[in-house]
C-alpha cells in the first residue's frame, strides 16, 4: 500500500493505535468503499480500514456524488459478521452514533444531530454521510463495508455552504486524527451488538433525532416518529404508522 502518513502518523502506527488489523492510507482513490470491497474479496481481515486523502468518485446513497477534497476524512471499514447480526439500516445508525459521539467529545457539548437514514448534522448543516453495503454469495454473507465521509478541514464549496459544514468552522485547530482517534475504535463495534438496535441505542438516536416531529413528503407522506430497532423510519400517515427502510427524505 502507498506510503502516506495521516497527520504525520504512518499506517502501521495507526493500526496499532486503533487496535485494528490493517490501515491502508492512499493519496487518492476513486472510492474507499470500492477499495474495501476489493480487499474483502481478497480475504482481508475484519476491522481493516481504508483512508484516502481524496476521493475522485466518492458516493452517497442512491448513487449521489460525495465531494471528497483534501482535508476531510474519507474512510471505509470491513466487517465479517454472522448473517444474523447484519441489518444495514441498524449498522448505518450505529456508525452515525459513533461519529456523533466522537464529534461531541471534541466539542465538549451535545452538538450533533442525526438525520435518518445516514446524515450527521452540525448547526443544522451536513457534517458527514454514511453508507453501508453488504456483499452476498447466494444466501451467504461475504462481508459488510461501512463508509463515512466527514468534513473536517476541507473547503466547503460555495454552492453547498448553506447546507454543509466542516468541523474546523467550530474547531479551527482540529485535525483529522482527532476525529479518527475517537471514531475508529467505536466504529469497530458496529456489528458486535446483534442486528437490531438496543433500547439504549434507540434512546441515543432519539436524543439526536433531527427528523422526529417534522412533516415529510418522501419517502412517505406523514409525520416522522423516530426509529424501529431495525433502523427503519417510523412515519405516521394519519391512518396508521408504517416503517420505511430506505429512501431519500424530503420535508413537506
Amino acid at each position: 500500500m502507498a506510503r502516506v502518513a495521516l497527520d504525520g502518523v504512518s499506517a502501521s502506527e495507526l493500526a496499532r493505535r486503533w487496535g485494528v488489523p490493517q490501515v491502508g492510507l492512499f493519496r487518492q482513490l476513486p472510492s474507499t468503499l470500492d477499495a474495501i470491497h476489493d480487499l474483502g474479496a481478497q480475504g482481508a481481515a475484519e476491522g481493516t480500514v481504508v483512508l484516502a486523502e481524496e476521493q475522485t468518485a466518492g458516493r452517497g446513497r442512491d448513487g449521489r456524488t460525495w465531494r471528497s477534497p483534501l482535508g476531510g476524512v474519507w474512510l471505509a471499514m470491513l466487517f465479517r459478521p454472522p448473517p444474523e447480526r447484519v441489518e444495514l439500516g441498524a449498522a448505518s445508525i450505529r456508525a452515525g452514533l459513533a461519529l456523533a459521539d466522537a464529534v461531541d467529545a471534541l466539542l465538549a457539548a451535545p452538538a450533533t444531530r442525526l438525520k435518518w437514514p445516514n446524515d450527521v448534522l452540525l448547526d443544522d448543516r451536513k457534517l458527514a454521510g454514511i453508507l453501508s453495503e453488504a456483499r452476498w454469495q447466494g444466501g451467504r454473507l461475504q462481508w459488510l463495508a461501512v463508509g463515512l465521509g466527514v468534513n473536517v478541514c476541507n473547503e466547503i464549496p460555495a454552492d453547498v455552504a448553506k447546507r454543509a459544514i466542516a468541523l474546523r468552522e467550530r474547531l479551527p485547530a482540529v485535525r483529522r486524527l482527532d476525529v479518527l482517534d475517537h471514531l475508529v475504535p467505536a466504529l469497530a463495534l458496529v456489528t458486535t451488538s446483534g442486528a437490531a438496535l438496543s433500547e439504549r441505542e434507540c434512546a441515543a438516536f432519539a436524543a439526536r433525532d433531527w427528523l422526529r416531529g417534522r412533516q415529510i413528503r418522501s419517502p412517505a407522506a406523514g409525520l416522522a416518529r423516530g426509529l424501529r430497532p431495525d433502523g427503519a423510519l417510523l412515519v405516521d400517515l394519519g391512518a396508521g404508522t408504517i416503517g420505511v427502510r430506505e429512501g431519500h427524505v424530503e420535508l413537506a
